[in-house]
């Protein structure tokens, strides 16, 4: 009988022990009830309370958490039906309000994400849900954040996973996509061979404008050369017309031999004259140049010779 006792008290010593002794774990805060009404918060640590008196109410995670959005059906502006999934990042600031204030916290959170979820996918067409998904983001995360304060929450991100309209609406926007490709591509070969087309025209006229004007410069050297050609034939007809004024009869052959070659270099060079007959001596030709150069000689000595000084005889 005394043995049982002593078993009896030492179980009962052992759980007054561990009802009095407790160690809340780090990332963890315990509320503290006195006959089941809340009185404060226990920190990370150890802690002492009174048995049966004082109890642990309940134990909040303090670390900020991450609770997946379910697929969820979206009716957006234009009646289009899209699934949406999510997720929440949330941290528990005040341990109390969040053990006291709300049953089932991750519940009333998730309904409250996933309400706010529709509610802003509503106001947007099908486009704008698509290709708006950060001000989706921010416009959610604002409602729930202030709905969750009085529940001592801090909703730090929601992000949209993924926004996947009908399949119907998704094989059209890809067929629009695609034949706005082919769009942009028709355009760009359009002005690929337009910019190709000015740019041959551009290389057509400069070379048109550089041929015209080594035209012109040939036309400008041929007029200066016949012009020099010019004087100098002048001069020489002058000087043979004052060798024949002067009496000298071989300034005659010059004019003969000249055509006479003339005439021969047309026959010559025709391109049909395959074969040229001479019913003339050679002879002619060279006594014909043999004028010329007694003419030259002739010229030379007199211009080398001195001139008669007049002599004025006085009356």
């Amino acid at each position: 009988m005394t043995g049982a006792l002593a078993v009896i008290l030492l179980l009962v010593g052992i759980i007054a022990v561990a009802k009095t002794v407790r160690m809340v774990p780090q990332g963890f805060e315990w509320t503290v009830e006195r006959f089941g009404r809340y009185t404060h918060t226990m920190t990370p640590g150890l802690h002492f309370l009174v048995p049966i008196m004082y109890s642990v109410g309940r134990k909040i995670n303090m670390m900020e958490q991450v609770m997946d959005v379910p697929s969820q059906d979206v009716i957006t502006k234009d009646n289009a039906v899209v699934k949406v999934d999510g997720v929440v990042y949330f941290q528990v600031l005040d341990a109390a309000k969040a053990a006291y204030e709300v049953a089932q916290l991750e519940i009333a959170i998730l309904n409250l994400v996933m309400t706010n979820i529709r509610t802003a996918i509503g106001s947007l067409d099908l486009d704008e849900s698509l290709s708006k998904r950060d001000e989706i983001n921010t416009k959610v995360l604002h409602a729930v954040d202030q709905a969750t304060h009085p529940w001592g929450l801090k909703v730090n991100r929601i992000e949209l996973k993924d926004i996947q309209p009908p399949r119907d609406l998704v094989d059209s926007m890809a067929r629009q996509m695609k034949a706005e490709r082919e769009k942009r591509a028709n355009i760009l070969e359009a002005e690929g061979f337009r910019q190709a087309a000015i740019l041959k025209a551009e290389g057509e006229k400069q070379s048109k404008i550089l041929e015209a004007e080594g035209e012109r410069e040939a036309a400008f050297r041929q007029a200066e050369a016949r012009e020099r050609l010019a004087e100098a034939e002048a001069k020489a007809t002058e000087m043979v017309s004052n060798a024949i004024a002067s009496g000298n009869v071989q300034a005659i052959n010059y004019f003969i031999a000249q055509k006479y070659i003339e005439a021969f270099k047309s026959l010559a060079e025709a391109p049909n004259q395959k074969f040229v007959m001479m019913p003339m001596e050679s002879a002619g030709i060279i006594g014909s140049l043999g004028g010329i150069a007694e003419l030259a000689k002739e010229s030379l000595a007199g211009a080398s010779a001195p001139r008669p000084v007049a002599v004025k005889q006085g009356g």
